[in-house]
């Protein structure tokens, strides 16, 4: 064999690695949400609480993707990565013994602080170990292991929790970590790159402060103190975007955000895509079970529809988006999306399951058209040195706008339901809930269709 050879193994082995990392998170994020009622009951928690399972990471990661991204930079993007795994698999071992909801909700921030070290460098290692011309499949297959996770998550999530309860999900999840970290050292050194900037620890303050004030806002935005927080957020906004102006070495990449068209707005449509989706599962899998009547099992083989429909759709949109516009193939995708989710909109006690099967179908290969040609067109405006923060922001306003999804739930579901439990006698009240979320989210993704046809070329 020859060093070319050679060398194009070697990017498929750190390919394979990362693309396991990446699996982690929608596998074990996915997989949850058919175990909250079996954590609900054991821990007797409202529907308030449950959503916070799946919250708590949201918040965790937001706060530290940024960071994690401009560390990747500066002190190199395999290191960091690689903390990452080891943080996400503690996260996942100590939630194993978790005796109480709010220790479990402790050890998910964990979880959420490694997730952000993997997802925050993870497109930065691809896009650096791939030329143009071959980057958009290899980020395709990356985004395919985020919808394998997705696919797997729900079934097997389903019967781990049917058959060995809730806490089976962890230890598959700490498994799964274990050939990445055997393997640390196979990755090559010029991937580990560090530039020494100066970290921006002002920018860290106010971003985390920013982001605690934006969700506990959301999730409280009925009451006063919901307001206030509000309110201190748009403040706290202002100043880090103006702290970040003058950072030479800033968290948020304010002069790729202002001079780079594509960029701003294909990070905006990412934003929109992942708010008006990622509580899609959610939604769903508590409707299939309190409504349906579904055992998880089988709640978690309907759901796995969709994301089996974008593991075959993702790394053709790769390819695609190698040969023509990326951010036209993005725009039809999220058009696809908000088809579906007013779909979903109309959902009563007895719709029937055929039509949920096509909507879910719709819904796939909507996310798989939009998701890897919108980051192809994110990562091939920036210039090499800018990798490890385009890379954070891809991951930012994925995290992000989940963040948003399930605030936007728990809003709806304090207003409508009040904290009480799940119950047949608010079952009404809990489908009004859904179908006005999945309403909102779709005409949220109307609006994101606009915003992404309207990005011009690099």
């Amino acid at each position: 064999m020859g060093q070319e050879d050679s060398q194009a193994y070697s990017r498929r082995f750190i390919l394979i690695l990362v693309t396991i990392a990446t699996f982690l998170n929608p596998f074990t994020g996915s997989a949850i949400n058919l175990a909250l009622p079996a954590i609900g009951g054991e821990f007797s928690a409202d529907a308030a609480t449950l959503a916070w399972i799946s919250s708590a990471y949201l918040l965790s990661s937001v706060i530290f993707l940024l960071p994690a991204g401009r560390l990747g930079d500066s002190r190199g993007r395999v290191t960091v990565f690689m903390i990452g795994i080891v943080v996400y698999t503690a996260g996942s071992l100590l939630t194993i013994f978790t005796p109480t909801i709010g220790l479990l909700l402790l050890f998910r921030f964990l979880q959420g602080m490694g997730g952000a070290m993997i997802y925050a460098n993870s497109v930065a290692l691809i896009t650096h170990l791939y030329p143009p011309g071959e980057r958009g499949y290899a980020i395709g297959l990356n985004t395919t292991a985020v919808y394998a996770g997705l696919s797997l998550g729900p079934f097997l999530g389903g019967a781990l929790t049917q058959f060995l309860g809730w806490r089976s999900i962890f230890i598959v999840t700490a498994l799964l970590a274990v050939p990445v970290l055997f393997y640390a050292g196979k990755f090559p050194a010029f991937l580990n790159e560090r530039q020494r900037e100066r970290f921006d620890v002002p920018g860290l303050v106010l971003s985390s402060a920013l982001i605690f004030c934006l969700f506990l806002g959301l999730a409280s935005a009925t009451t006063a103190a919901g307001a206030i927080l509000l309110a201190a957020s748009l403040l706290l906004g202002a100043a880090f975007f103006r702290v970040e102006r003058r950072q030479p070495s800033p968290l948020l990449p304010v002069s790729l955000l202002e001079k780079n068209r594509v960029f701003a707005a294909s990070n905006a449509a990412a934003l929109i895509n992942y708010s008006a989706t990622f509580a899609v599962a959610f939604l769903l899998s508590l409707y299939l079970q309190y409504i349906r009547g579904y055992e998880p099992v089988a709640a978690g083989t309907l759901l796995l529809v969709q994301p089996i429909i974008q593991v075959f759709v993702a790394p053709v949109a790769g390819r695609l988006a190698d040969r023509v516009q990326p951010g036209h193939v993005a725009s039809v995708g999220m058009g696809l999306s908000a088809v579906a989710l007013l779909g979903f909109s109309m959902l009563g006690e007895t719709t029937p399951i055929a039509v949920i099967l096509a909507l879910l179908v719709l819904l796939g290969v909507g996310l798989g058209l939009f998701s890897s040609p919108n980051t192809t067109a994110i990562m091939g405006c920036v210039e090499k040195q800018f990798f490890g923060s385009a890379s954070a922001m891809v991951a930012m306003m994925r995290s992000l706008g989940m963040m948003l999804s399930m605030g936007a739930v728990l809003v709806v579901f304090a207003v409508i339901m009040g904290s009480t439990t799940v119950t047949p006698a608010i079952f009404p009240e809990f489908l009004t809930s859904v179908r006005l979320i999945f309403l909102a989210f779709a005409v949220l993704s109307g609006f994101g269709v606009i915003l992404s046809l309207r990005r011009n070329r690099c």
